[in-house]
């Protein structure tokens, strides 16, 4: 079968817009968001209790900057591409602030619904970080973490996506309980540890259905800019 060719910069529109909506989505259904996003909603949560216009996207790119800095003193080395990953960050922070307002007004009284958005978003985010594994534009910090420290270590990326997921969960565990009270589950529940255990397996299974149909391929030139 002949593959179609996906333009790697549409890859990284569609893959930021959707782990924006799938964000907005899970955080909808309440049966807990993303593990990887969860530290972020946290502090969001706990901000906004302080600061009302502190938004779960301000969150993001403000967590995600520490991020970029524990991984440049980790891997010793920083490249000018690793600031594009900030400038991701914060677009994707705007992204999903819009996406918020939107999903707000899709009514999420009935279990059914719920599942249904979260299941829609869980399949949503492992479709985004998919796209953004195949584009030369930088990722999220989070993508671009995973993407730098397994290679530097020489895991396998799924594997380490999913070693990853599952320490921003006992992380999120952590801030949960020390923001609201022990055993306090503040964005934190079953479907986050869901979420961990099969994001990484999700993944790579939408990425090998993404190789088999597409060829990917670079548009514009601009790869130089982000190596």
């Amino acid at each position: 079968m002949k593959k179609r060719v996906f333009y790697t910069e549409l890859s990284y529109i569609i893959g930021l817009i959707s782990l924006a909506l799938s964000a907005a989505l899970m955080e909808k259904a309440d049966f807990g968001v993303s593990m990887v996003v969860a530290p972020a909603y946290l502090l969001h949560l706990k901000v906004s209790q302080f600061l009302p216009f502190f938004s779960f996207g301000m969150a993001e790119y403000t967590l995600q900057a520490v991020l970029l800095i524990i991984m440049v003193i980790a891997l010793r080395k920083f490249k000018v591409s690793y600031l594009f990953s900030f400038v991701t960050a914060v677009l994707y922070g705007f992204i999903l602030d819009f996406m918020m307002l939107i999903v707000a007004y899709i009514p999420s009284e009935t279990l059914i619904i719920r599942t249904m958005l979260y299941v829609l978003g869980l399949l949503g985010c492992a479709v985004g970080v998919s796209l953004l594994f195949h584009t030369y534009i930088s990722p999220e910090v989070y993508e671009l973490f995973v993407k730098e420290v397994s290679s530097m270590l020489g895991i396998n990326i799924n594997r380490f996506k999913t070693i990853y997921d599952c320490s921003s969960c006992l992380i999120a565990i952590v801030m949960s309980f020390s923001f609201f009270g022990m055993w306090q589950f503040e964005g934190v529940k079953l479907g986050t540890i869901i979420c961990a255990l099969i994001n990484g397996f999700t993944i790579g299974a939408f990425s090998k259905l993404f190789e088999k149909l597409f060829e990917f391929k670079d548009r514009l030139q601009l790869r130089r800019f982000f190596e």
